[in-house]
């Protein structure tokens, strides 16, 4: 199953990655599959506030994981690196506006064609002040780490289960 796309979303670029993290100087286009040793660098944000609670929202119907809670992510553009995807990613998404500084890389893997960097912000919003973006986001809450154990354990929140280990209290 792929992800749907609004009708007015143009082609996404992503620059091409050997297995050491290294450019490849090459790009390649959204949707396509990369060939074998070939990888491109996605990011998943996390948004804890000076309460312990993390900010995720709700997945749109039309895409992967449909109406699940999910942290924010996506995939890195070209001349991204991995902090610039993270923050513009959130705005995309939340329309919320990361501190650089107030973020860390916390855990790096692959995963399948994926360089996968987990970011960890911790940073203070209003809830009120997220934006849900039309064909990605349909709800938006803070949730303690036990309650999205609960959601994992339930199959309401994407199956990132290195949440089990990774920001544990």
């Amino acid at each position: 199953m792929s992800e749907a796309v609004s009708p007015t979303e143009g082609v996404e670029l992503w620059d091409v990655y050997d297995a050491e993290r290294k450019p490849t100087g090459r790009t390649h286009r959204r949707g396509e599959p990369l060939p074998p040793g070939d990888y491109h660098i996605v990011v998943h944000v996390w948004m804890q506030n000076s309460k312990g609670e993390f900010l995720i929202t709700k997945r749109a119907p039309n895409k992967l994981y449909p109406n699940m809670w999910e942290t924010t992510g996506g995939s890195a553009l070209v001349g991204d690196d991995s902090l610039t995807a993270a923050i513009r990613e959130v705005k995309e998404e939340t329309g919320l506006d990361l501190i650089p500084e107030n973020g860390r890389c916390i855990h790096t893997a692959i995963e399948g064609e994926d360089i996968c960097d987990i970011w960890l912000f911790k940073q203070d919003f209003n809830i009120d002040d997220v934006v849900l973006q039309e064909y990605e986001t349909i709800d938006a809450k803070y949730a303690t780490a036990d309650e999205i154990r609960a959601m994992l354990r339930s199959g309401e929140f994407s199956p990132f289960h290195y949440f089990l280990d990774l920001l544990a209290p």
